[in-house]
């Protein structure tokens, strides 16, 4: 691809966008890039497998088509329907005028005019820019039936419509697949991409990615948020806080005028780093505090 000839290209690229990425990140991507295979990323919520989607989709310039994973979505509703309701007024304005035979009132009912894409198909066709950036989101949400489909689908880059029949992608769009892993997705669909893992960031790199995407926090409150939240994540905890949740925090502290933290501030603003009762319940109180102090002892003057 034109300007991204280099791993370290690759990095600056998402890093013009706001998004910080390690060397095997980075490689991973210009692999994906470079060969056109579909990357394959795991990891927990909120580590930024769906940004980098986005973030490549700004800084290629390129169209990006977010197909969202849902329990039960077949491969109909991923690539494309009829317009019915369309289809219904063309049949009783024909039949009204008198004036189609039913041989050409079939060819025009299943026509493109009557056509609605589904982001599959949509991802099939030319664009101008270059081939779009294809996003399957939450992959392991959806079931086995749909995981064979997809196999097929990516094997070849095309579709079939029995009515138009098989639409082939001009140019493979570049394709990220994601997945939360609340089951495994199966080993024939991993093996037609290249795979990374998305961990949760140490420190620094997580230092780096909040002063990209939240740069007016001042550098002591960014300390003690991300030392904070990684600590939050050695916790026996239903759902450790993700980089989103970082971020979100900072950005509501900035919001509040927040300069450092306190039990006091945790306490009004956990919504915004942990999602689920029974967690909030076990940081209340005596705590927060403790952890806020660990923080402080380990934390050096910035």
């Amino acid at each position: 691809m034109a300007g991204i000839d280099t791993i370290d290209a690759v990095q600056e690229m998402l890093s013009a966008q706001g998004y910080v990425c390690d060397r095997a990140l980075g490689t991973v991507v210009f692999l994906a890039l470079r060969l056109g295979r579909p990357l394959f990323l795991e990891g927990e919520a909120g580590v930024g497998k769906t940004e980098i989607a986005k973030a490549l989709s700004a800084g290629l310039n390129r169209r990006l088509i977010r197909l969202q994973c849902y329990e039960g979505l077949d491969a109909s509703t991923a690539v494309y329907e009829w317009n019915f309701p369309a289809q219904m007024v063309a049949i009783r304005t024909a039949e009204a005028a008198g004036d189609h035979s039913r041989k050409d009132l079939q060819a025009e009912l299943f026509s493109d005019d009557y056509l609605i894409e589904r982001p599959l198909l949509e991802a099939m066709r030319p664009d101008e820019n270059g081939a779009p950036v294809l996003l399957i989101d939450e992959l392991d949400r959806t079931d086995e039936p749909f995981e064979a489909f997809l196999l097929e689908a990516l094997s070849d880059f095309q579709v079939t419509i029995p009515e138009l029949g098989t639409i082939k992608a001009p140019e493979p769009p570049i394709v990220i697949l994601t997945s939360n892993r609340t089951r495994e997705v199966h080993d024939a669909l991993k093996r037609r991409c290249l795979y990374h893992w998305v961990d949760y960031p140490d420190f620094d790199r997580e230092m780096e990615i909040l002063n990209a995407r939240a740069p007016q926090a001042a550098a002591a409150l960014s300390r003690e948020v991300v030392a904070f939240v990684q600590q939050l994540r050695t916790e026996d905890l239903f759902k450790k806080p993700g980089v989103a949740e970082t971020i979100d925090w900072a950005k509501c502290l900035l919001a509040l005028d927040v300069i450092n933290l306190s039990p006091e501030v945790i306490a009004d603003t956990l919504g915004a780093i942990l999602k689920y009762q029974d967690d909030i319940q076990k940081l209340q109180g005596s705590e927060a505090k403790r952890i806020l102090d660990q923080v402080k002892a380990t934390l050096e003057p910035a």
